[in-house]
């Protein structure tokens, strides 16, 4: 069993008055229902499990009256159960497939017998069709891939060493040579493995990494396979926008153009498409800010984004030459600096933050600004050597706009502080959050 963060927010959740079930999101594969099979196994005797997909004939247990007495009493008879008071936890899995079930929540929370939790892959898809949400009876959580330090864990590295870790972040001080060689080395592996925990629990298990790539093509056509079943009208648009991604993000400017998926095509005839990836959380978005202001969104070109997918091993395995070897051995090329965005990108959003990026008129570009303490911190990525030229960060910086926090340079190599810039090793990435 994977450590992840969430069992934190589970148990935290579970300590409450419990007048909120607990609703968790996420893509695909992200092992949102073995976290919570094991949770219910460490703390409650009893657990009533229902997927939707699995068992539709559940859905007729919402298809008339909400109220809890009339629910329980037709899942019991349709063979759910044991329902033993104060000592049940009930799991909704696949609840986007219910949208009933959805509503219902409230009057089931209200009841105070039982515990639910909800877990959905594809819940943004079918907010039309929920009639009435639980407002004030559900809590939200976001489960994603393993971080980078998730891995580190699986990894078998230990908390210790994860603590000197963030200190020498927060005082800003390199690591040792070995062990910034040594993270640099786990941060190749986790680009082409990523975190998905299946494919995770394969590579640490099999040194066979055919084995590992395999497990990956497996949930890329997982995901092709819900593009057909669920996407709709759109289904032909959004398959074709989905693999467009690995060969949009390998371009120098890693904006996503409609034009090279069709010509002459303009971006709202791929809107729903490209809407049905993020809400089925696949795919990461970074909007265009034409205006070093914040609140960012307010300045936010919507029809000009890059777009990242929600797992780096996945975007690997999407590339038609095999670029696995090659990364391990550190070769940098313009897959790579794909790749190293990507990894920055999902690093960033799991610790909450929302993805910007500045271009104007090509003549001065930012990779990410994201909001911290009422400024706005500039980021930029670089899979090179020259990672100290940066003409659009010296250019912001000469302008002395005082809604510009932190300046920070990611790269392969170590800490260093100079002048205004703060220059951080890849790998620090997933800990931003302790920084800024």
């Amino acid at each position: 069993m994977l450590l992840r963060k969430i069992i934190s927010e589970l148990n935290e959740w579970r300590k409450g008055t419990h007048h909120e079930a607990l609703l968790i999101k996420g893509a695909r594969q992200v092992g949102k229902t073995t976290i919570i099979r094991e949770f219910a196994k460490r703390h409650y005797p009893y657990f009533v499990e229902i997927n939707f997909e699995m068992s539709p004939l559940a859905k007729q247990a919402f298809g008339g009256n909400l109220d809890a007495n009339t629910i329980i009493t037709q899942l019991s008879l349709m063979g759910f159960g044991p329902f033993v008071e104060h000592e049940t936890l009930v799991f909704f899995d696949e609840i986007q497939s219910c949208p009933a079930a959805r509503t219902a929540i409230k009057f089931l929370v209200e009841d105070g017998r039982f515990d639910y939790i909800e877990s959905g892959s594809l819940l943004g898809l079918n907010y039309r069709d929920v009639s009435s949400y639980p407002v004030g009876f559900e809590r939200t959580v976001n489960m994603y891939p393993l971080d980078f330090e998730e891995f580190l864990w699986a990894k078998g590295v230990s908390g210790q060493a994860i603590e000197q870790i963030i200190v020498s972040l927060q005082k800003r001080e390199s690591l040792n040579d070995f062990m910034h060689n040594r993270l640099m080395d786990y941060y190749r592996e986790y680009l082409i493995t990523g975190g998905m925990p299946e494919v995770v629990n394969t590579y640490i298990g099999n040194p066979d990494f055919s084995l590992t790539l395999m497990q990956q093509r497996k949930i890329l056509t997982g995901y092709r396979d819900d593009i057909a079943k669920y996407a709709g009208r759109d289904k032909a648009k959004a398959k074709m926008f989905f693999d467009a991604v690995p060969a949009e993000l390998s371009k120098e400017k890693k904006r996503f153009f409609i034009a090279d998926i069709e010509k002459k095509a303009g971006a709202g005839k791929y809107e729903n498409a490209a809407e049905w990836l993020r809400d089925a959380g696949i795919a990461y978005f970074s909007y265009n800010t034409h205006n070093l202001l914040l609140p960012l969104e307010q300045y936010e070109k919507r029809n000009l984004y890059k777009v990242f997918l929600v797992d780096t091993g996945l975007l690997c395995a999407m590339w038609d030459e095999p670029i696995q070897w090659d990364i391990i051995r550190g070769g940098i090329d313009i897959n790579e600096g794909a790749l190293t965005e990507n990894f920055v990108a999902a690093e960033l959003v799991r610790q909450g933050y929302s993805l910007h990026y500045y271009d104007r008129k090509s003549r001065q570009e930012l990779d990410f600004l994201i909001s911290a303490r009422n400024k706005i911190d500039v980021i930029e990525v670089k899979s090179g050597k020259n990672y100290k030229h940066h003409a659009s960060l010296d250019s912001i910086s000469s302008t002395g706009n005082n809604h510009i926090g932190q300046k920070i340079v990611i790269s392969r190599f170590p800490l260093e502080s100079t002048g205004s810039v703060l220059y951080l090793p890849l790998y620090f990435t997933g800990w931003l959050n302790k920084l800024l």
